[in-house]
């Protein structure tokens, strides 16, 4: 393969020798160049290239251990490994399409340094649990990055928490303004919806299993100590059943729902912090490092990146509502269809790690604009619901108590006034319930204290939620230094 099939760098072949496949003994003819191409899955899975050879070096020890290979034999091709892996890192490996995959790659080259000896690396297994393993692999790696980078926005969106209890703005349902919270509030909401996503990685890890071993689809006719394997390469089981082992994407999909979930996450966040940035809002501004102009209007400052993380959410419910059609109706066990799973996985990969980070760096230089929150707050009749909850305290049902305070709000809105700047004239006119003492009832530091249930806003809720948030995280944080 020439250099651009691979990002690790490496000389290109200007003509190539003949090259005989690994599997082409039955065959008579060359594959053509196009079919070749398309069945090439080396352009993208040389990515994998280092759990390749972490579970080549598994294996042959584990070979040399049953006795299937010489002492010698193990030692020269592990040093014909670990050659091979210092050949990669320095980008001068020379990558050849016709390999068609990393594990044939990489056993080409191994062949290349230690002779025939090389083609003995490939005893008692097979493409199907090779690539099964690389996979499981690769997903271990991944989660554990998305789980530092979940903690972090976590910590992230709780220090802000906790330097915003005293900030009102209104809470919305429809987009519309509805009750008056704390920012502290409306910020914990995101940390426990991402704790919810670090659980869900942390089960994912949790159900990983080893699948080396099952060979093609039926196991191998080696003793093969798979719990060796397993070991060596930190998994907490094997596989129970061969044909399940090459088969079965699920943990993939798993997967990619565990990064939609967070991504959708996110963007609900990113949205809210473009709604905040506009002049309409006005509750936040974001920063110059992290806002885009206008190549036309000198006035803009547009919250590009927020828009980005919004956007790239589609893209997670795409790859995976593709791989899940491209799963659907296959029969056992394995097939080629199953090459393109790595496609949708690197992708969600490296997206939402760069949306994870953008998004706490976002969160840690937003500046909010109190004044303006407190306005939108008063301005929205959000504290509608406690002068109805104050003439329940008087003995007028609650559904007639809604519809008394829907007319206040409404004689106020006629006026264009809050709530607030009601007089006692105005107030009775409504109903002779009403009293000035309302002009307390609806002051918004006591409507927000007002919130005393559980999980509400009330200022010592808020403290429970940010202890329980804290603790939270920090258990989190152990169990991610836990995981091997």
């Amino acid at each position: 393969m020439t250099r651009e099939a691979g990002s690790g760098g490496g000389e290109a072949r200007s003509a190539p020798p003949p090259h005989v496949k690994p599997w082409g003994g039955r065959f008579q003819d060359e594959q053509a160049p196009l079919f070749e191409r398309i069945n090439a899955s080396l352009p993208f899975d040389y990515k994998l290239a280092p759990y390749d050879l972490a579970g080549s070096r598994a294996h042959v020890r584990m070979l040399g251990a049953i006795g299937v290979l010489e002492p010698e034999e193990t030692s020269r091709l592990l040093e014909g490994l670990e050659a091979v892996r210092g050949e990669i890192e320095a980008g001068s490996f020379i990558w050849d399409l016709r390999d068609e995959d990393i594990h044939m790659a990489v056993e080409r080259r191994l062949t290349e340094l230690v002779g025939p000896l090389g083609g003995k690396v490939h005893t008692g297994r097979s493409r199907n649990d090779q690539v099964a393993l690389d996979l499981q692999l690769y997903l271990r790696e991944a989660v554990r990055g998305h789980l530092h980078l979940v903690l972090d926005l976590m910590d992230a969106l709780l220090r802000r928490a906790r330097g915003t209890q005293q900030v009102i703005l209104p809470g919305y349902t429809h987009l519309q303004r509805a009750q008056p919270v704390s920012l502290a509030f409306h910020l914990l909401a995101y940390v426990f919806m991402l704790e919810r996503d670090a659980a869900r990685f942390l089960r994912w890890r949790e159900s990983s299993w080893m699948p080396l071993g099952a060979g093609a689809l039926a196991g191998v006719n080696y003793a093969a100590d798979r719990e060796a394997v397993a070991r060596e390469l930190a998994f907490d089981r094997v596989a129970p059943n061969a044909m399940d082992a090459v088969a079965s994407r699920d943990a993939a999909f798993e997967y990619l729902a565990a990064c939609t979930c967070c991504a959708l996450n996110l963007s609900r966040l990113a949205e809210e912090l473009v709604l905040w940035c506009s002049q309409e809002f006005g509750f936040a501004r974001m920063p110059d490092a992290w806002s885009s102009g206008s190549s036309i209007m000198p006035q803009k400052r547009n919250p590009d990146a927020a828009e980005l993380v919004r956007g790239k959410a589609a893209g997670f419910i795409g790859r995976l509502s593709a791989f899940g059609s491209l799963l659907k109706g296959l029969p056992l066990a394995y097939n080629k269809d199953l090459q393109e799973d790595k496609l949708y996985v690197f992708a969600s990969r490296e997206e939402l790690d760069v949306c994870l980070e953008a998004t706490a760096a976002m969160v840690s230089a937003l500046s909010f604009d109190e004044v303006q929150a407190r306005k939108a707050a008063e301005g929205g009749y959000a504290q509608a619901t406690d002068v109805a909850d104050y003439l329940v305290g008087k003995g007028l049902p609650f559904r007639e108590a809604h519809a008394v305070a829907g007319r206040l709000v409404a004689a106020a809105a006629a006026r264009g006034i809050p709530l607030a700047e009601l007089t006692a004239s105005d107030l009775v006119s409504v109903s002779a319930l009403l009293e000035e003492g309302v002009q307390e009832v609806v002051r918004l530091e006591r409507v927000v204290a007002g919130k005393i249930s559980q999980g509400g806003t009330a200022p010592e809720r808020v403290g429970e939620q940010l202890g329980l948030a804290a603790a939270r995280l920090q258990a989190l944080r152990e169990a991610v230094a836990g995981l091997g």
